[in-house]
């Protein structure tokens, strides 16, 4: 734990001088607290000493300069955080071509995804597209068809929001029973990030719908054409054309120079490196929507255009990646997030679902983003059984692994939101464990 000092300015007039805090009292008590909260821990503030580096040491890389401006044009996260980044599982698919990386959710400040550890979802490898060469097509039941380039999208109206994608097959590995041992890996087909770019429905207002239209056909430019048919509804709503991603491009693994965000649904209709829009009257019925990206029920039927990713929930911290090193006050922390709008609250559990606890929110509360919560712990050792259960303002619970496979049965892959349990061991560790 290290201990900072604030050298505070009061807002009383200096006339007023028996009423202001000593520095040194300010010192004195901000250290007070701090070896007040580590003696709780069992701990004393100098065994928490990095020897040369705290004050009133003065460590070495204040004694030398450091590089210039411009030593790198396009700025890097820091050597030391060289750990936050995507990790794949080997054994998930049989080629990198057509494979998936995961999110470090585990290490992420605030709700916003950084673009460069975004989970990654291939079909056909990255294409390497020249912008200037790039276009999109929108045909079908419209009046007006029409070719645009990028240059003439960047001329249109453009909106950003900020909204989460993820991919439905996230938890997917775990839904029949597999313990993966990082949190990046149960959850981690999942981001959010502020999008930028231009309504569909500002587009479909420049061609004319057919009044007889009622769905579209999204078609990215990968070799594989990666395509899902979208019903009208969506596209007039929410969905947007995105050619930026937190506040500059998109990167080519996420679908540069342009895609397709539709907020809260499967992370696979949001197509990317968008080159086609065609409207029609009826679903296409592609492969990515019959034999893939359908749910197997437990009387064998599959049910089709599952759209929407169900409320979910999980704790970041403690987890596998970040186990609980001292004893004494810390926070449970994670992120609820639903396709249908807004989280309206989260319940954490210490003894896996016997007894719940409201947590708070530590971000803005927005539609079809993350939000973080936190509750605090004061963990002397005991074993916990921690759980999250979130609730959306449409009412929707969270459910249990019992009440999900009570509907969908065991052949399934894809929408697992099922409340997730870690376990707590007495020396800090955190194992998943799965309770049906």
């Amino acid at each position: 734990m290290t201990t900072k000092v604030t050298d505070f300015k009061s807002s009383q007039s200096p006339d007023s001088g028996s009423n202001l805090m000593p520095r040194r009292a300010l010192l004195t008590g901000s250290l007070g607290l701090a070896g007040g909260a580590l003696a709780a821990a069992g701990l004393s503030p100098l065994t928490t000493r990095a020897e040369g580096f705290m004050p009133p040491e003065v460590p070495q890389w204040t004694k030398s300069l450091g590089p210039g401006v411009l030593t790198q044009p396009y700025g890097q996260p820091s050597k030391f955080e060289s750990h936050v980044q995507r990790r794949t599982v080997e054994w998930l698919t049989a080629d990198r071509i057509a494979s998936i990386s995961f999110t470090p959710l585990a290490d992420l400040k605030g709700i916003i995804t950084p673009s460069g550890v975004m989970f990654e979802r291939y079909h056909a490898g990255i294409p390497q597209i020249n912008p200037d060469h790039h276009r999109l097509m929108i045909h079908g039941l419209v009046k007006r068809p029409l070719i645009l380039t990028m240059d003439d999208l960047a001329r249109l109206p453009s909106i950003s929001m900020i909204r989460f994608v993820e991919c439905p097959a996230n938890g997917g590995m775990e839904w029949r029973g597999a313990q993966m041992d990082r949190v990046q890996f149960t959850h981690g087909m999942l981001a959010c990030c502020e999008w930028t770019g231009v309504l569909l429905s500002t587009l479909l207002e420049e061609v004319g719908v057919d009044p007889s239209a009622s769905w579209i056909l999204a078609e990215g430019a990968d070799g594989a054409h990666m395509s899902r048919s979208i019903p009208l509804e969506k596209a007039l709503d929410d969905a947007i054309v995105v050619y930026g991603q937190n506040g500059e491009a998109l990167r080519p693994e996420q679908g540069y120079p342009l895609r397709l965000v539709n907020p809260g649904w499967e992370g696979n209709t949001s197509i990317k490196w968008l080159r086609r829009l065609e409207v029609g009257d009826q679903p296409w019925f592609h492969r990515e929507e019959t034999s893939k990206y359908t749910d197997l029920m437990p009387d064998g039927r599959a049910r089709e255009f599952s759209f929407v990713q169900e409320c979910n929930s999980v704790i970041t911290s403690p987890s596998p990646e970040k186990p609980l090193k001292q004893r004494g006050k810390t926070h449970i922390e994670g992120f609820a997030w639903s396709g249908r709008g807004k989280i309206k609250h989260v319940d954490v559990s210490r003894d896996g679902g016997k007894t719940w606890q409201e947590a708070r929110f530590t971000s803005m509360v927005l539609p079809k983003a993350l939000t973080r919560f936190a509750l605090e712990l004061d963990w002397q050792g005991e074993p916990l059984l921690l759980q999250s259960r979130a609730v959306d303002e449409t009412g929707y619970v969270q459910p249990t692994y019992h009440q999900l496979r009570d509907v969908r049965g065991t052949n399934s892959i894809y929408h697992k939101n099922a409340i997730h349990t870690w376990k707590i061991h007495q020396d800090g560790r955190v194992e998943n464990v799965q309770f049906v």
